[in-house]
């Protein structure tokens, strides 16, 4: 898949600026698939009768699985022109997460920083994952490598996409 023009620059965003993914029920097809992909059969994810003995009474989904599962919701809020995932800094898991459970994304810019003269730049972001009843269950940083406009122009000749259209020089 390649960028689209729904895709957002780094210049597109402001530091303060805010989303809200849909919602994705984690399902216990996703908790098996996801052991047998990372090798955790932790029985605290696997056997509903061990889990019975726990403070959860039963199974709950993998962190890294709901962190997966937020990567996926977050890849459209907002659709960013993400050319690299750099870092998570201070990430936390809250909160249990249960086969059933719906969860969200709120993403939020804290910070920006431009790169190679526009034609990229760093967006530190604030990730929250919440479930169903609006309680965070994870959070953290999240650092992303974003293009810029000024790579655009640049691969354009110095011609903006206007100019492009129109045939003017707006450089």
């Amino acid at each position: 898949m390649s960028f689209t023009a729904a895709h957002l620059y780094f210049d597109d965003v402001q530091v303060g600026q805010e989303w809200e993914s849909l919602g994705r029920t984690v399902t216990e097809t996703d908790i098996v698939n996801f052991a047998g992909i990372s090798g955790d059969f932790n029985p605290i994810h696997m056997d509903h009768e061990f889990c019975k003995s726990t403070p959860f009474r039963k199974p709950i989904a993998h962190g890294l699985l709901i962190l997966a599962i937020s990567s996926g919701l977050g890849l459209a809020n907002p659709p960013m022109r993400t050319l690299a995932f750099v870092s998570i800094k201070d990430w936390r898991f809250l909160e249990p997460v249960y086969i059933g459970d719906t969860i969200r994304i709120r993403a939020k810019v804290l910070e920006k920083e431009e790169r190679s003269r526009g034609k990229r730049g760093v967006i530190i972001w604030g990730r929250q994952i919440v479930n169903q009843h609006g309680k965070s269950v994870a959070e953290g940083i999240l650092v992303t490598l974003v293009e810029g406009r000024a790579r655009r122009v640049q691969e354009s000749g110095g011609r903006n996409q206007e100019s492009e259209k129109t045939g003017a020089d707006n450089s």
